[in-house]
This record gives C-alpha cells, sequence and structure tokens, in this order.
C-alpha cells in the first residue's frame, strides 16, 4: 500500500503526441546530414594540407619530414598563419576557445568562414588539438542561421540541439554519444515531456550524422587491442589504480591552464601569442616525436598497432609531453577541441603502466587511463566511460570501467575542468 502511494507520489511527465514531433524529423535529418559532410570536407582538407606540408614540402626542400628543424618551422609558422586569421579576418574565429566546450555556442554567420579556416590550418599544422568544439560551434550557427530563414515557425533553440547531436553523432560515428551528452545536460533541468519526447529531434539528427559519417567515410575508435577474456582480479586491480591516477594527472593539467592561459593572454596580441604558443608546441614535438603532434588519433592507433614497440621511459615521455602540448595548444589560442588529445594521453599512460608492470593489459591500461584523462579534462561522465569503452572491443571492458570511474570520480568532482570564464577564471 505504501508502495503505491509512493509511486502516485512521483510526478510523471506527460508523453508527448506523435503528430508533434513528426514535424522534426525532416529539419532533424537535414542538420544531421549537413553536419556530417562539413565535418567530413574540413578533415579532409586538413589531412591533404597536412600531406603536403609534412611530406611534400619537405621533401622538396631535401629536409627530414619530422626532424627537429621542420617541426620548429611549422608549429611556429601554424601560430603565424593563425594568428593572421583570428586577426584580420572577420568575426576574429569566433570567442577565446579556451572558454568553449562541447556545449553550442551560437556564432553570428560573419564568424563562421574564420572559425573553419583556423581549424583546418591548426589541424594540418601539428598542435594537440582535435577538431570537436569548432565544428561544431560553426555547425550550430550555420543550423541556427540557415533554419530560422528556412523553417521560421520552428522554435529557435531546436536548430542548436539538432546541430549539436548531429556533430557529436559524426565525430563519434555513433549517436550513442550525443545521447549520453544530451542527457547528462538535461540531468536537473525542468523538462517538458517525457526524456526521450526531448531526445527524439537530436538522436534522429545524431544518427543521420552517424550514418552519413559511416557510409563515406567507415571510421571507428576501435584500436584493435587485444581482447579481454575472462575477467580476473589483477585487470580490476589495474583498472582501480590507473583510472584515478589519469585523473590526478589531468587535474595537473587542468590546474596549471589558467596560468598558462594568462600567461599568453598578457602578450596581448594574437600576433604574439599563437606564433609563441607555436614555437613551444614545436619543442614540445621535437622532444616527444610525431607522434605527439596533431590530434592524436591516427597516433594512438600507430601506439596501439604495437604496445611493445616501446619503452616505459618512452611512454612516459609521450604522455607528459602530449599532455604539455594540450595544455599550450588550448591556452595559447589556437580553435580545437581537447577530447582525442586526451585520448591519446590517457593511451599512453596505460602503454607505460603495461610496459612497467607486464600484468596490465594492454586492453585495461589505454581504457582505464583514457576513462580518468577524460574525465579530469572534460567532467563528462558519459562521454568519458563511452569513448573509454569503446576503444577496446570487449564487453568485459564496461564492467571494469563503470567501477574503476567511482574513485576516479572522487577526485575530479567539484574541481576546476579544462574551461574557463571570459574572464580567465576556471569554470566547474
Amino acid at each position: 500500500m505504501a508502495q503505491d502511494t509512493a509511486r502516485q507520489a512521483l510526478p510523471t511527465p506527460p508523453s508527448t503526441p506523435a503528430r508533434a514531433l513528426l514535424p522534426l524529423i525532416v529539419p532533424s535529418l537535414v542538420v544531421g546530414v549537413g553536419s556530417s559532410l562539413l565535418f567530413l570536407i574540413v578533415s579532409s582538407l586538413a589531412e591533404r594540407l597536412q600531406h603536403v606540408l609534412w611530406n611534400n614540402l619537405p621533401d622538396a626542400l631535401g629536409i627530414g619530414r619530422y626532424s627537429v628543424v621542420w617541426t620548429l618551422v611549422m608549429l611556429t609558422a601554424t601560430g603565424v598563419a593563425v594568428g593572421l586569421v583570428v586577426w584580420k579576418v572577420p568575426g576574429h574565429a569566433g570567442p577565446d576557445p579556451a572558454s568553449l566546450g562541447l556545449e553550442a555556442v551560437a556564432l553570428p554567420p560573419a564568424a563562421l568562414p574564420g572559425l573553419l579556416l583556423a581549424t583546418v590550418l591548426m589541424l594540418a599544422g601539428g598542435p594537440s588539438l582535435g577538431p570537436e568544439n569548432p565544428i561544431i560551434a560553426v555547425n550550430v550557427g550555420l543550423a541556427l542561421w540557415l533554419g530560422r530563414l528556412a523553417m521560421p515557425r520552428l522554435p529557435g533553440s531546436l536548430w542548436p540541439a539538432l546541430a549539436d547531436a548531429a556533430t557529436l553523432g559524426a565525430l563519434f560515428g555513433t549517436p550513442v554519444a550525443a545521447a549520453l551528452v544530451i542527457s547528462e545536460a538535461l540531468a536537473g533541468k525542468p523538462l517538458k515531456g517525457a526524456l526521450w519526447d526531448n531526445l527524439f529531434g537530436p538522436l534522429t539528427a545524431a544518427g543521420a550524422g552517424a550514418m552519413t559519417t559511416a557510409l563515406v567515410a567507415r571510421p571507428t575508435l576501435d584500436l584493435g587491442l587485444p581482447a579481454i577474456g575472462r575477467l580476473r582480479w589483477p585487470d580490476l586491480l589495474s583498472a582501480l589504480v590507473l583510472a584515478p591516477a589519469a585523473a590526478l594527472l589531468g587535474l595537473l593539467a587542468v590546474c596549471a591552464f589558467p596560468y598558462v592561459h594568462g600567461v599568453f593572454r598578457r602578450l596581448g596580441h594574437p600576433m604574439l601569442a599563437l606564433p609563441a604558443g607555436g614555437l613551444v608546441l614545436g619543442l614540445l614535438g621535437a622532444l616527444g616525436g610525431h607522434l605527439t603532434l596533431f590530434k592524436g588519433l591516427d597516433e594512438v592507433a600507430e601506439l596501439a598497432k604495437d604496445p611493445e614497440g616501446w619503452s616505459g621511459g618512452q611512454y612516459a615521455v609521450m604522455t607528459v609531453v602530449k599532455l604539455a602540448a594540450l595544455v599550450v595548444a588550448a591556452a595559447c589560442g589556437f580553435r580545437g577541441g581537447r577530447i582525442f588529445p586526451s585520448v591519446f594521453v590517457g593511451a599512453a599512460l596505460g602503454l607505460c603502466a603495461h610496459a612497467l608492470v607486464p600484468a596490465v593489459q594492454p586492453s585495461v591500461g589505454v581504457a582505464a587511463g583514457v576513462l580518468g584523462m577524460l574525465l579530469a579534462i572534460t567532467r563528462q561522465g558519459w562521454v568519458s566511460l563511452f569513448t573509454a569503452a569503446v576503444l577496446v572491443a570487449s564487453p568485459s571492458i564496461i564492467t571494469l570501467l563503470c567501477i574503476a570511474s567511482l574513485p576516479a570520480w572522487l577526485l575530479v568532482t567539484g574541481r576546476p575542468k579544462m574551461q574557463l570564464r571570459a574572464d580567465g577564471t576556471a569554470l566547474r
């Protein structure tokens, strides 16, 4: 009787009629396909330019492709090129990227071409950032602008939600990532209707974006690491140690981020801050090697092909250098996201643990390291868990990660993440 009364007391949101959701299908599909195509075009342009800058050009000049000299020249030149875009192109390539996360930010249309150009130059030139934040910002701006023109009767708040979800689906190759991010964003907010009614449009857009990316580019996040069979006690211990250790390392970078950002901010001009940041990144790249350059997704796949190919010391150097490069690149003004380079850092840390303690399976080390690092950098619990899990094609890893996420979350909750307010202070 008491249980029945308790059930009656719980508020049940009314369901939205199907006729109210049907008009969302077409705009959601259009935004999903368009967001994915823009992401694929930007990625393709960046890859072609990267091949020219890091292969064709040094070969023509008779310089080693990833030599110290060429690394310093290319990263500094990338800082100069992006600095010119931020300085001279209308819209200045959007706001300070240190203040942006995965949340939808509506930028004026005039700022979008400069942001796209700065993103392509950054991805091709070698700074340790991914495409996610600027691509989301551009897709949101385009969807809001074009959506209001084409369908003015639909609420304006719909378009950013659709574009945000569509881009996440395209980036990760699955709508699950978008659903997790949106569900986490909706937590604690008053909803009109059931949760799945609110997810209907964004999930349709994310599905369309993911399918477009899958059909055109056939991406995969699976690193091809050895599968985990039956869980063992050493696996649980490894995950419980590595995830909090990665979170602590990530928190060190998060704590340093406002101070590094303040140093570059005091330079006062993008043509000073970005070339200076590029020079520092060139020095870090010369120290860590070519695998510590670029967004890190292709590079971490190269690491995973041969977990025994580097010593524990080499993995440790790559971990520290890549994390430092992420902080510098995000602080000095390069337009880019932090998820993919964080994946490299966590994976290198996990492989370092395997090299030092062979009982740590590579799959467990990589997944736990990525989980802890992403929790510290992004403070996105579901995205961190999802990204770490899809890197290892093994159902058993989910159990380990769910358990390992608990102590790691205790370390990061309530602390700042790698994102700043407009005044440069840390955002919690």
